[in-house]
């Protein structure tokens, strides 16, 4: 099951590139990312009253416990995303923006040990190391492809980078259990005031009349948000930080290989041997946590479950 979580989230991650690089074709970030989420956060309010589950999801939060899943969805969706459907909209290749993205890893994993207690192995850093290694490989070959996109576009997708990161440590330290359909509610509304407002004041609140806009915006929120943003939260949980930080290695050649058939972005020999390293950064990280005692995410905070079990510290991994 943690494989094929694993390879579920890899592929839905990766796609959130190719419908970035779909709808800024045709529209502006701020337009592509208000459509994504207005509709989404009006769907998923009015799922979860007919349900009648919204007031026993909601129960027993406070106002500080929901403000705090505000500002996780505003790091982990509303800067992330923007910065990085911005980035492509300057130019910067879908691989390339994957591949920036691809460092968060090593910043998550320094970061580990002195804010959430679970600290890299040495053989987990040798991981991480490798797959920083094969982000290397892709990103000289694919930026090299690339003419006429100025040198500080890179650092766009570099500032979302550290969005996410926040966004998975604020979520880490939280005692509070919170029900998926909840912070996946407060996240996508969040967003949606954002990107609506974003778009209001720039005066791009009108879709493109194109039929790929809305063919991108669905990719968008069933692959990416759905899929891919669902998957994060639910892998990080089972898995730990440094596990599902890994896995960012593998999304910068998927992604290039998905523009590569997609776009005709360029995939060259030196990408592939990027894709087998980054392969190789996730087999060791993975299985230096499953044979060594001293792993790395072995504390974590566990999530109450709905029988209400008490908030405990437990290994997470092995």
């Amino acid at each position: 099951m943690g494989f094929l979580l694993s390879v579920a989230f890899v592929l839905c991650w990766s796609s959130g590139f190719v419908g970035a690089k779909l709808g800024t074709e045709t529209a502006d970030a701020p337009t592509l990312l208000m459509w994504r989420f207005l509709p989404l956060a009006v769907v998923l309010v009015l799922a979860a009253v007919a349900a009648g589950r919204f007031r026993s999801s909601w129960r027993g939060l406070t106002r500080r416990d929901v403000g705090r899943q505000a500002v996780i969805g505003l790091l982990s969706q509303s800067g992330y995303l923007f910065t990085v459907y911005y980035a492509i909209q300057l130019g910067v290749s879908s691989g390339t923006t994957a591949l920036i993205d691809g460092t968060q890893p090593l910043v998550a994993g320094a970061l580990a040990g002195p804010l959430l207690r679970q600290y890299v192995s040495a053989r987990q850093w040798l991981g991480l190391c490798l797959g920083l290694g094969g982000v290397a490989l892709v990103t000289t070959a694919d930026a090299s492809a690339m003419t006429g996109v100025a040198w500080w576009t890179y650092l766009v997708p570099f500032a979302g980078m550290l969005s996410l990161v926040a966004a998975t440590f604020l979520d880490q330290r939280s005692r509070t259990s919170v029900a998926p359909q909840v912070s996946m509610t407060v996240h996508c509304t969040t967003s949606a005031v954002v990107f609506t407002a974003a778009a209001l004041l720039t005066g791009a609140a009108t879709p493109p009349a194109e039929p790929s806009f809305w063919i991108a915006t669905a990719w968008l929120v069933i692959l990416s948000t759905f899929g891919g943003y669902g998957l994060y939260w639910l892998v990080l949980r089972r898995s730990g930080v440094t596990r599902v930080n890994t896995l960012m290695f593998l999304m910068a050649p998927v992604t290039a290989v998905w523009g590569a058939l997609m776009f005709g972005e360029p995939f060259t020999t030196q990408t592939g041997v990027g894709l087998a390293v980054g392969l190789a950064a996730v087999a060791v990280v993975h299985g230096a946590s499953k044979t060594t005692a001293g792993d790395s995410a072995a504390l974590a905070p566990e999530r109450a479950t709905s029988a209400g079990r008490a908030d405990a510290r437990v290994a997470c991994e092995g």
